[in-house]
């Protein structure tokens, strides 16, 4: 099996952002994006994914989290698109629940090319820190659409820090569940022998 790693650099008047993913990594981060708990949640999306992430990005933090959230989210599924090529050979499908406390997450994932995104459920606060709890719904809006997949995502529970840090260990591992290589398939996991 060749490497399956894509760095990715995205540069805009809102942002500047380099990202290095290995889809087959231990877990290890190196993220620096001027917001501390989203830094938090993009280590605990390497930690359970088993990614290796590196991430820095310059963003305009002086308006808001929005583009720096967003375009971490871009360069980060566009670089999982980079990295499992033709996807041949992988699971593609996952589900997963992940609880935190009292808050729980789900994910569904299909790694088809066809990039759909559903959300249900709310954050009981409006941020954590300085990250606005809404960015974690459109994170995974974000990263579904550069990536390529098809994703489902719903959460609950009482507490905003519980509810997105659920969301993102669910994410995580949804994906490393369904990027895994299946050592009896051969080609690509469709009947049309492509995705």
């Amino acid at each position: 099996m060749s490497e399956r790693t894509a760095t990715v650099t995205r540069e805009t008047a809102e942002t500047a952002i380099e990202c290095t993913i290995a889809i087959d990594g231990d877990g290890t981060a190196a993220v620096e994006t001027g917001i501390g708990f989203f830094d938090h949640m993009l280590e605990a999306f390497a930690k359970h994914g088993l990614f290796d992430l590196e991430i820095d990005c310059d963003g305009d933090l002086e308006i808001d989290d929005h583009h720096t959230v967003e375009d971490v989210a871009i360069v980060i599924g566009t670089a999982f698109d980079e990295a499992l090529g033709d996807r041949s050979a992988i699971v593609r499908y996952a589900d997963r629940r992940v609880p935190l406390d009292e808050a729980v997450a789900g994910a569904v994932v299909d790694v088809s090319g066809r990039p759909r995104y559903y959300f249900d459920g709310s954050f009981s606060q409006d941020t954590v820190g300085e990250f606005t709890s809404d960015m974690a719904r459109h994170f995974g809006e974000s990263l579904a659409t550069h990536a390529g997949v098809t994703l489902h995502l719903e959460v609950d529970g009482e507490n905003a820090h519980h509810e997105v840090e659920a969301l993102f260990k669910c994410l995580a591992r949804s994906l490393d569940d369904a990027t895994r290589i299946d050592d009896r398939r051969d080609g690509t996991p469709s009947t049309k022998g492509t995705l």
